[in-house]
């Protein structure tokens, strides 16, 4: 599978995730030339530079040009695209991810997304329909970065009063008739598990074209890596550790990534919510998904997820890309006891040194403590998810700079900052109005049949 197919594939046809068949390295040389590049021609280079290495294939400048239109001061506010900011006299930067069209990190990768999948269909002289599942950022994200894209189309599912009233207005109010939203009866696990078997439906899957955007797909996870390594080259540093909120471990897997590829990263600071699921598998090697009615309706809801899609990708490198046990673990084990161990194999003895990874939670007075400290001392606003990423690293005493990886800007999650500080963060201009747009949607019981059904008629329609 070239990279080009994996990306209008999103997910395998067997159920399971792409992955490359080994990472590439990057050398200290390499390292050093990207710095010099990134001060003279911007984060759009770098993303070439490092898109590159995973694509093949493409004409030459073909994907600068693509990184070039995708990461532009008027979308995102800032020529430096992911600006890096020291936080006082700590050891802590914040890496600003969210100043795209949606204020939300996943803008980064989205835009470039959305270049990269409008070439491929005008190569191939196709269409695609995106079928995607958010748990409030991804959804308007994705929705931004392809309307108005002549051969896509885009089927949202969300889970149903479970994302914030501005998270639902960014994607409900869109006015393109080749978009349409989902409100599932249930939560974002269930909306995840009904695009995932949708794309197993192989027929209904070619007859209608369907891809993903979701962090299933490959190249969103490779447009990621990309600010791991503009966030290090940005630091100064020789090593860094990294502070990441994660749910569906999407942005710490690419982070993983990186680390791969030999960007010195010293710790990945995984941060959960009450939603810990992965912070228990990475402090005891047991994974357990939780049914639909146990997950935490939290004051970060975009990482208010059990069954984490991504994981499956870190699994797979943890046993050395064995897919067969992956594909059991993932499989009939999980479906017959609804969790696996592999806190016995000596592969999760190894797994701190190896890969760097250590672990926490934080409980929503944990994060109102954050944002409120952080205010008083730094005069920086941050949002609740970021507060996860913050307060668990101050769990763990960490020697050397560390990277927190903002998540949205702090108006999103505007009751959780007034909880914290007293007030609510003020709206941008170009926001104003939102909430009170016209909404659209169609409500649909978490049924697949039902679904299916709706979405082949819609698009019959359009």
């Amino acid at each position: 599978m070239s990279f080009n197919d994996a990306l209008l594939s999103g997910l395998a046809a067997d159920g399971g995730l792409y992955v490359p068949e080994h990472y590439p390295r990057v050398s200290p040389e390499q390292l050093n030339a990207w710095r010099d590049l990134l001060q003279t021609q911007g984060y759009g280079a770098l993303a070439s530079q490092v898109l590159e290495l995973f694509a093949d294939g493409y004409p030459p400048d073909s994907i600068g040009q693509m990184t070039r239109q995708a990461y532009t001061a008027e979308k995102f506010g800032d020529p430096a695209i992911v600006p890096l900011q020291p936080i006082g006299q700590t050891s802590f930067w914040l890496a600003h991810l969210s100043n795209g069209p949606t204020a939300s990190f996943k803008d980064i990768a989205m835009q470039l997304l959305g270049e990269l999948l409008s070439y491929e269909l005008d190569q191939r002289d196709t269409t695609m329909t995106v079928i995607g599942a958010t748990s409030g950022d991804t959804g308007s994200s994705a929705e931004h970065a392809l309307m108005g894209r002549r051969r896509i189309k885009v089927v949202m599912l969300l889970p149903y009063k479970r994302v914030t009233p501005f998270q639902r207005a960014q994607m409900l109010t869109i006015d393109d008739p080749a978009i349409t939203n989902l409100e599932i009866e249930g939560v974002f696990d269930d909306c995840q598990d009904l695009v995932k078997a949708i794309n197993l439906d192989t027929a209904f899957k070619a007859r209608f074209h369907i891809s993903a955007v979701n962090s299933i797909n490959w190249g969103r996870v490779a447009a990621q890596v990309v600010y791991y390594f503009a966030a290090y080259l940005r630091s100064g540093h020789e090593t860094v550790s990294f502070a990441v909120p994660t749910g569906n471990f999407g942005n710490i897997l690419a982070g993983h990534v990186a680390r791969e590829m030999g960007l010195p990263i010293d710790n990945l600071i995984l941060a959960t919510n009450e939603n810990n699921v992965l912070d228990e598998f990475f402090r005891n090697g047991i994974y357990r998904p939780r049914q639909a009615d146990l997950v935490h309706r939290t004051s970060s809801p975009s990482m208010d997820i059990s069954k984490a899609s991504n994981f499956e990708r870190f699994v797979a490198d943890l046993l050395r890309r064995d897919g067969a046990r992956v594909a059991e673990l993932f499989g009939p084990t999980l479906a017959q006891q609804g969790y696996f161990d592999l806190s016995w194999t000596p592969q999760f003895a190894g797994l701190r040194e190896r890969f760097g990874f250590i672990s926490g939670s934080a409980s929503h007075a944990d994060r109102l403590a954050v944002i409120r400290r952080w205010w008083q001392d730094y005069q920086i606003l941050i949002d609740p998810h970021t507060a996860n990423a913050v307060h668990v690293a101050e769990t763990f005493t960490i020697d050397g700079p560390v990277i927190v990886l903002e998540t949205a800007l702090p108006f999103k999650f505007a009751d959780a900052i007034e909880q914290a500080t007293g007030f609510k963060p003020p709206l941008p201009a170009r926001f104003a109005g939102l909430e009170q747009a016209t909404e659209q949607s169609v409500i649909m019981p978490n049924d697949l049949t039902k679904v299916k059904r709706w979405i082949a008629k819609w698009l019959r329609l359009n």
